[in-house]
């Protein structure tokens, strides 16, 4: 019997993994996905694997980073694995890439912890690889919207690894699904021994000069961010409580 979490998710591990690949997955509807909710369970059962149910993990959308910094600094490959959202990553998956990956840890002077490792992005589109087209109406290939993956991975010293893409999720056929999900699991199973890894170069050298990043920014940015998720958790406790005075039919109880 597969026991689930309040959202819905297959049971996380609780060993924390060996600590060689640290999967990030990133889904705020994981009752509603075919394709990404199937990942993460078939990541869960690669030994050796520590998987990390963002949005199961920090509800509240308060990233413990101290313990996000530890797990990344454990792991040689990072596995971001999301729907993509209006071209880009889901909204807590980029609260975590602008928490965690800090100034003076992940890039900039002294930081250094993550570089040498590999970062790979699994990702899924609910519109067909067609319409990734010039011609149709997304009106790019889906390659134009991966260089904020890549310059990320770059500034922090790291390998960017093909992604690997599921086209057209919502009508995508059963065998395909199960197919992708297989190659998926296979394939973090079998890390570091990609054929085509040998090939890939190390990725050059980012470097921030210091004049560009002053002290006093830095605080502001840090209020900010406190700010925020503050503001965060104050309107969920408001969600919660009005969910919480209401009957079935939405009306005051």
């Amino acid at each position: 019997m597969t026991t689930t979490t309040s959202t819905g998710t297959p049971a996380a591990r609780t060993d924390g993994g060996s600590g060689g690949i640290y999967v990030l997955a990133a889904h705020p509807h994981w009752r509603d996905s075919r394709v990404n909710r199937r990942m993460l369970a078939a990541a869960r059962a690669v030994p050796g694997v520590d998987v990390n149910d963002l949005y199961g993990t920090y509800p509240d959308f308060a990233i413990d980073v101290e313990a996000e910094q530890a797990r990344l600094a454990r792991a040689s490959l990072v596995v971001l694995v999301h729907p993509i959202h209006w071209y880009s990553m889901p909204a807590l998956q980029k609260l975590w890439v602008d928490d965690v990956l800090a100034y003076g840890w992940a890039y900039g002077p002294g930081g250094t912890a993550l570089q040498g490792k590999d970062l790979w992005l699994v990702a899924t589109t609910g519109s067909p690889e067609a319409s990734y087209h010039p011609q149709n109406y997304h009106r790019y290939f889906f390659d134009a919207f991966l260089p904020p993956y890549e310059q990320t991975a770059a500034l922090c010293g790291m390998r960017f690894l093909p992604p690997m893409i599921f086209y057209g999720a919502r009508s995508a056929g059963e065998a395909a699904v199960k197919a992708h999900v297989e190659t998926f699991a296979q394939r973090l199973g079998s890390y570091p021994e990609w054929p085509e890894i040998e090939e890939i170069d190390a990725c050059v050298a980012c470097p921030v000069p210091e004049s560009d990043r002053p002290a006093d920014s830095d605080e502001v940015g840090k209020v900010v961010s406190d700010a925020f998720r503050a503001a965060m958790a104050h309107g969920l406790a408001s969600t919660t409580a009005s969910t919480a005075s209401t009957d079935g039919n939405g009306k005051a109880a």
